[in-house]
């Protein structure tokens, strides 16, 4: 039977497990931890989920240049070749919410390697696509495994990660899928003599290889008593989540890096750069190979500064809490961001990049981890993290929309400023002085939200 006793030397009562096999009362860290507390490591399956992410990122970064391309081989225009870009997120959007359900009825693991097998046959439907009607709905099927797959991940990261590492393992999984994205390119321009099919088919080898991993080495003990604890618990719901004061930030800031980070960083840099090269070379002089030298140059130098600042700061916010992270994060990408619109040299614009990228570094582990302390690792929020990723792709939708018709009627200047002002903007709901709110009977008894 379960109940306790006093330690004779420390006095201390200590609770003792109940025999019935179910999870034991664990006592106070400060009532049971030794003098010297050994520093939690990083869970082995976080160490699988690290290397399929560098796998899928891997394959992404395979496709993502030549699908512009291989979209305008089929006879169409640049707009449709935009809506067969664009209809991926759009599904993500829409299906979010049903991507949410799915885990929380059926856990994360098996939902995460679904949506990996939906987005390899998405991809092998790709490259083998007849006309752009087909394409268009394999794209479609992709983006729901996508939903899937990276809200899924997200719950398992929650759930596995020690709290007290939280920032630093959000850091070495968003690191991991950046070096995917840098490598992923540089292979794809490699084996460009191959045709324009043959990076599909890649990525969905690649998928059905982190597949394979996750299936395989994705389970054991830890996992299993992981998803006892949150199938005792029920889920955190998204109107629950809206009572803390740190996930409605959340939102609004997966909003603004959707719209700067994920949005206008792929559609207004390689636009900026002909215009910088322009400036430099003069009127009239066809600078169209210097500025996607510099566009992807640019591109890459963000990826440097972005994995530069990921890890540090990760582990740092574990220490010191997540919200100075955020809201100097959002500062330092909002201010370089606005200063993008003035950029007349390639120095500039490159050195620019690399700001941008250790800004979002600073903030995207901390920012991530605050969602993980609301949900905490003792009950599934799977609704709570597809809402988050639905405001992210809704900024990377919208942003790029919008930011455009500015440059049009504007000009780059006021395209980069309104976006470095949204980020700016909201920086304020992470002001490190501001006490955060949330109900004490919703969080974790270690949450302050700091």
């Amino acid at each position: 039977m379960s109940g306790y006793e006093q330690d004779p030397k420390t006095g201390v009562i200590n609770s003792i497990a109940p025999e019935t096999g179910l999870l034991p009362v664990i006592a106070s860290e400060e009532a049971t931890a030794p003098p010297s507390v050994e520093k939690p490591k990083v869970p082995e399956q976080i160490k699988v989920m690290i290397v399929a992410s560098f796998l899928i990122a891997l394959g992404f970064g395979l496709i993502a240049p030549v699908l512009p391309r291989y979209a305008t081989s089929f006879n169409v225009g640049t707009a449709i070749a935009g809506v067969v870009i664009s209809i991926f997120a759009f599904t993500r959007l829409l299906f979010a919410p049903g991507a949410g359900k799915l885990i929380e009825k059926f856990t994360e693991r098996p939902v995460y390697i679904a949506g990996l097998l939906i987005v390899a046959v998405g991809s092998l439907a790709t490259a083998f696509a007849p006309n752009i009607w087909f394409l268009l709905a394999a794209r479609a099927f992709g983006g729901v495994g996508s939903v899937m797959f990276s809200v899924s991940a997200m719950g398992l990261l929650v759930r596995l990660s020690p709290p007290t590492i939280r920032g630093r393992v959000s850091g070495y999984y968003a690191t991991s899928f950046l070096l995917g994205n840098i490598l992923g390119p540089v292979a794809g321009a490699l084996a460009t003599p191959l045709g324009m099919r043959v990076p599909f088919v890649a990525y969905a080898v690649l998928l059905f290889a982190a597949s394979a991993v996750l299936f395989l080495r994705l389970k054991d003990t830890g996992m299993t008593t992981t998803m006892m604890r949150a199938q005792v618990n029920p889920p955190l719901t998204f109107r629950n989540a809206l009572k803390f004061s740190n996930y409605r930030a959340a939102l609004a800031g997966n909003f603004a890096v959707g719209w700067v980070a994920l949005g206008i960083r792929v559609s207004l840099i390689p636009l900026a750069a002909i215009s910088v090269m322009t400036m430099v070379s003069g009127e009239g002089v066809n600078v169209d190979n210097q500025a996607a030298f510099l566009a992807g140059f640019a591109m890459a130098a963000y990826a440097v500064g972005n994995a530069f600042a990921q890890n540090i700061a990760g582990k740092f916010s574990d220490r010191s809490g997540r919200r100075p992270f955020v809201f100097a994060g959002l500062i330092i990408a909002g201010i370089s961001t606005i200063f993008f619109g003035f950029a007349s040299h390639p120095i500039w614009f490159v050195g620019l990049s690399v700001v941008t990228g250790i800004g979002t570094g600073i903030l995207a582990p901390a920012m991530q981890a605050s969602i993980a302390d609301i949900i905490g690792n003792k009950r599934s929020g799977g609704s709570v993290l597809a809402s988050s990723q639905m405001f992210s792709d809704v900024g990377q939708i919208v942003g790029p929309i919008l930011a455009g018709a500015i440059a049009d009627a504007a000009g780059f200047g006021w395209a980069f400023g309104v976006s470095g002002a949204l980020m700016i903007l909201t920086s304020v709901l992470w002001l490190p002085a501001m006490r955060p709110s949330y109900p004490a009977d919703l969080a974790d008894e270690e949450y302050t939200g700091r």
